[in-house]
């Protein structure tokens, strides 16, 4: 009796246990089966021949089935053009006189027929597979408006740099609160993705900025809700001398900060940590330029 009652519970184990791993492998392929959504990525240009193909080149090597590129150009005179030209009908672009850097993205996210967007300035990279990870993490999160990897800086050699800046923004994202991003801009542009659905509810880019724009346009989304995050490396933000992060860092954070004040006004007491941060940020810069200048003049 107690052989037939024991060989009962363990039939009845192996049933239940083969359901949940039926179940499993159902719902596996199912997500399989989800035809990944298309992806645009917008590159502003304005006379990027130096590093623009490469840029190009990281977007269009990825392993990813339905993607758009789609290159806007303010007019460059200094080859760019041959450049985009010689890819022919692997890109979309168009040259031509623009209002600035905030212009060319609305005018290329307005004919963007991807359902995910993204932001490539032309002398920054994506990371191999990044793509993908991005897909695929919006395929499994359908609820989810916008996300955001990490990503390192490199200079005008594409050799990593600054890793201790990269480390502690990371570190920033994995801990993101609201509040926290209203005192410091510590998202990577080129790490963040959103949906189109997701620009439509927050608005277009502010085209009055110069500096500004992303953080903007980040605080505008965070106040829909919170970014998903993807623990993995999505891009390179190539940092040099007359990149407009370097040669103008003072008036970049100035207007960093004042856009925070824009949203900051219900909370008036993360102004002052705001321009805390600033003075910190503007004094590493003035820092980090004035050894890389002692580098420059050593014998």
């Amino acid at each position: 009796m107690l052989k037939i009652i024991f060989f009962s519970v363990k039939l009845y184990l192996y049933a239940k246990i083969s359901v949940v791993r039926i179940m499993a492998e159902s719902e596996k392929t199912m997500q399989k089966n989800i035809p990944l959504p298309k992806l645009s990525i917008i590159m502003p240009s304005f006379n990027s021949g130096r590093f623009i193909r490469e840029a190009i080149d990281s977007v269009l090597s990825q392993d990813y089935p339905w993607l758009e590129l789609i290159v806007m150009d303010g007019g460059s005179t200094d080859g760019t053009i041959t450049i985009l030209e010689s890819y022919g009908n692997k890109i979309r672009w168009s040259s031509g006189k623009d209002r600035g850097q905030g212009h060319a993205l609305n005018k290329g996210f307005a004919i963007a027929s991807g359902e995910i967007l993204g932001w490539l300035n032309a002398d920054d990279l994506y990371e191999p597979g990044c793509l993908l990870a991005m897909g695929n993490f919006f395929n499994q999160h359908p609820e989810i408006f916008w996300a955001s990897g990490y990503c390192s800086i490199i200079d005008e050699s594409g050799k990593e740099i600054r890793k201790f800046i990269t480390r502690y923004k990371t570190w920033r994202l994995r801990h993101y609160r609201y509040n926290h991003l209203l005192t410091e801009n510590f998202l990577p542009q080129m790490g963040i993705f959103f949906r189109k659905s997701a620009l439509a509810w927050a608005g277009q880019i502010d085209e009055t900025l110069y500096y500004a724009m992303d953080y903007d346009l980040w605080l505008r989304l965070g106040k829909i809700e919170d970014p998903g995050f993807i623990n993995q490396k999505i891009g390179k933000f190539r940092m040099y001398s007359t990149t407009k992060t370097m040669s103008g860092y003072r008036k970049g954070f100035q207007e960093d900060f004042s856009v925070s004040k824009r949203y900051s006004r219900q909370k008036p007491w993360l102004i002052p940590l705001h321009r805390l941060n600033n003075l910190k940020i503007v004094a590493i810069y003035t820092l980090l330029n004035f050894f890389s200048v002692l580098k420059i003049k050593k014998p």
